[in-house]
């Protein structure tokens, strides 16, 4: 006598949908790990893709990917305008290797042209992953959403022991500040986050400041 089977469960398995989603998000990863995985010692910027390129921090970012390409440090960026550009386009300049990761918009953001590597995603979180996992230190200028969001993933990540802790420097004391002291005055009195949590991060004035710090601790 033959037994009989029960029925699949309801819901269990993969839509045609979900298979092709991950086939993306799989080729995505690959693409920067393969693209990346032998770019050497490498510092991400962020920073806004509306700065213009009149702007201090535009300049900023700008010299402080010569700086960093300068030292022998690849520079890796979202791939499109404002501080992106200027940190490509520093690097650039200074004939080391230029990086960026852009993401595929509504608005399209198109790539600048100060890249030597070009990687297109479509997900954020993947474009995010190759962004962090090839860096040893991080310089964000002010940025919008996006930039506030990398900044506090990344705080997050060393904060749990799932990145290494690593120089992470916020340029200008005027734009950070505020923030910085909102965490204190907030999250740290109210016990959401321990002092310690904010020696994950140094606020610096200008971009030979940053570059001193990141090249300081790279090398150490």
């Amino acid at each position: 006598m033959q037994e009989s089977q029960d029925p699949p469960a309801a819901g269990v398995g993969i839509s045609r949908e979900e298979e092709a989603r991950l086939d993306r998000i799989s080729s995505e990863l690959r693409a920067g790990i393969e693209q990346l995985g032998e770019i050497g010692p490498a510092v991400s910027i962020f920073g806004s893709a509306r700065m213009p390129v009149d702007s201090w921090e535009y300049r900023s970012a700008c010299v402080l990917g010569e700086r960093l390409a300068a030292a022998g440090v690849a520079v890796v960026t979202g791939g499109g305008p404002g501080i992106m550009e200027a940190a490509n386009r520093g690097a650039r300049s200074a004939r080391g290797r230029s990086v960026g990761l852009n993401i595929t918009l509504p608005r399209e953001q198109l790539a600048n042209p100060y890249l030597d590597i070009d990687i297109a995603f479509r997900y954020f979180f993947t474009r995010k992953f190759a962004l962090i996992r090839y860096a040893m230190g991080f310089a964000i200028y002010p940025g919008g959403m996006g930039t506030i969001d990398e900044l506090f993933e990344l705080l997050t990540l060393v904060q749990t022991g799932k990145l290494q802790r690593c120089p992470l420097v916020l340029v200008g004391h005027d734009y950070w500040s505020g923030l910085y002291n909102w965490l204190v005055t907030q999250t740290m009195e109210r016990a959401y986050i321990e002092a310690v949590d904010l020696d994950l991060l140094e606020i610096v004035p200008d971009e030979e400041v940053a570059a001193a710090v990141l090249l300081d601790k790279l090398k150490g």
